[in-house]
């Protein structure tokens, strides 16, 4: 009934609303939930919070590799080869493409977007330059990549790479700080024509290199600081494409206009953890970890904070696109099963006991208090705290749910600021990747210092080996075996606390533009989050003829 109630107000207005006249080939976008607008458009360093779609669809990349085909879409690269030993890997640039200025884009681009990260580790939050020795450019079409040792996942991470223009980028002081404010990029949306707090728009560019693309004029944003509002817009026709968690996505928004309204959320999105800041007692401790995990009620929380829209996570934490690297050994784990009895049980064992009060005190006597950090206005991620605190309550611990804007959150999930946060993982063509920024040592930086991942700030030496050991084994069977042993060793350690696979939420409006993927169509997931994904999303769209 409450979930009832809470739709009234939003299927009353969209009943009684219609879409505004906008000027023909203009898509509205909804991505990014934020009450105003700063104008940052610099593709290089993550912590810039640049606006979508920056790393895809301003910028781009060699090549484009989407999991729901499971397949690498050649992009400014038209080939890659690596050499013999395996420690140079050369890519053949296409011809004909250019800068948005009418300037040539070259293997000297390339190359020297690598080197400025090399210059500036700010930039290189992946961090290539601990496998990279050098990257030159041979000839105008041929970039080569020379490894300092043999590491086979490399080639993702630098064929994922947003690329930019080295006659621009020279002349910056500070690429770090830079905010890019007018983009020159060879991506097919280039030209800021509007840019202020509430409404921000992203024209073609006049040098794109697919003919004909994009078909698309012009991509609109309005700034909407929370999903219901987002949500609202989506429903009453005002947005085309969005990433927005929709409850009952069914009843409100695809029913409305069934022949036009379309959703597909896969469980290809990055999985859903409550991260632990293993820097900070208790939680550095496992059975701790573990503890915490078995409070929580996953079947309850899918349901009433997803609304049934994905399923608990295993104890691998692998989403779906994944299925066929999933050890079945490993994700039959128990520590992710609902269990208050051995939950309380472990917390007794670490020494965090109940008093006569029924709140569970630390060594020292102080009440064992735990803060859940989430963005304010992410509804979703909201119920879902709300849900993990309960739970966690149950078994005598002080939990509480602190909300914060995006910019604040991000800032401190990033520098290790937290005791408890709610938070996305990073994903890959294998689960390397996934695997890495959650168990690496070589990915743990110092609180306070800026991660890309590895926020929980964990390393584990014997989950460190076998993923070495990944990064030089070209045999597919060899590999499944080490992910295997991986995947065992993340469910020994529960460096974080897997919630769910999180869906990968794409709705989409095709009364104004056709092209759209779906899953009779999956030739990218249909979710504008899912970068690169999106460059062949905005390329394939086009405007409905009349």
């Amino acid at each position: 009934m409450r979930r009832v109630l809470w739709l009234l107000p939003l299927l009353v207005l969209a009943c009684n609303s219609e879409p505004r006249p906008r000027a023909p080939g203009v898509l509205f976008a909804s991505v990014e939930l934020r009450s105003a607008w700063v104008r940052n458009f610099n593709p290089l360093f993550t912590g810039a919070n640049a606006r979508w779609p920056t790393r895809a669809g301003i910028y781009e990349c060699l090549e484009v590799y989407t999991p729901s085909t499971g397949q690498w879409n050649p992009w400014l690269a038209t080939a890659h080869a690596w050499s013999d030993d395996r420690k140079t890997l050369r890519f053949t640039l296409r011809e004909g493409v250019q800068w948005s200025d009418g300037r040539p884009f070259t293997a000297d681009d390339v190359a020297y977007t690598f080197q400025l990260m090399k210059k500036h580790a700010a930039l290189d939050a992946g961090g290539v330059w601990r496998f990279l020795s050098d990257v030159s450019a041979e000839g105008p079409q041929t970039v080569a990549f020379h490894f300092s040792h043999v590491y086979i996942p490399g080639f993702s991470e630098l064929a994922h790479q947003p690329l930019v223009p080295r006659h621009i980028w020279e002349h910056v002081e500070d690429p770090v700080t830079f905010t890019n404010p007018d983009p020159v990029a060879t991506g097919p949306f280039t030209e800021v024509r509007v840019f202020r707090n509430q409404v921000y728009e992203l024209g073609r560019n006049p040098h794109y290199w697919q003919p004909g693309r994009p078909a698309v004029d012009a991509l609109r944003f309005l700034a909407f600081p929370t999903n219901d509002q987002a949500n609202l817009a989506l429903v009453e026709g005002e947005v085309d494409w969005a990433g927005n968690f929709v409850p009952a996505v069914d009843r409100t928004f695809v029913s409305k206009d069934p022949q036009h309204h379309g959703k597909w959320f896969p469980l290809f999105g990055s999985t859903v953890f409550l991260y632990p800041n293993t820097t900070r007692p208790p939680l550095d401790d496992v059975r701790v970890r573990k503890a915490l995990s078995m409070a929580i009620d996953r079947e309850r929380l899918v349901d009433i904070a997803m609304y049934g829209y994905t399923r608990p996570a295993d104890s691998t934490a692998l989403n779906d696109s994944y299925t066929a690297w999933r050890d079945p050994e490993a994700a039959s784990g128990t520590w992710v099963h609902h269990d208050e009895a051995t939950a309380n049980a472990l917390l007794d064992a670490a020494g965090l006991t109940k008093g006569p009060d029924g709140v569970r005190r630390k060594a020292d006597g102080t009440p064992l208090e735990l803060e859940i950090e989430v963005v304010g206005g992410w509804s979703d991620w909201v119920r879902a705290g709300q849900v993990v605190a309960r739970d966690l309550r149950k078994l005598g611990v002080q939990a509480h749910l602190k909300t914060y804007e995006f910019g604040a959150w991000y800032e401190r999930l990033q520098k290790g600021e937290f005791q408890l946060s709610i938070s996305w993982s990073l994903d890959g063509p294998t689960p390397y990747i996934f695997y890495k920024w959650l168990l690496s040592p070589r990915t743990v930086r110092p609180v306070g210092e800026v991660s890309a991942a590895n926020w929980h700030r964990f390393g584990d030496a014997e989950a460190d080996t076998l993923l070495s050991a990944f990064e030089t084994e070209t045999s597919p069977e060899k590999q499944r075996e080490l992910m295997a042993a991986v995947q065992r060793r993340f469910s020994e350690t529960a460096p974080a606390i897997p919630l769910f696979p999180n869906p990968s939420w794409g709705e989409s409006n095709s009364r104004r533009f056709t092209g759209w993927p779906s899953a009779s169509r999956p030739y990218a997931r249909l979710s504008p989050h899912a970068e690169p994904d999106s460059l062949l999303v905005l390329t394939s769209l086009a405007p409905r003829e009349n």
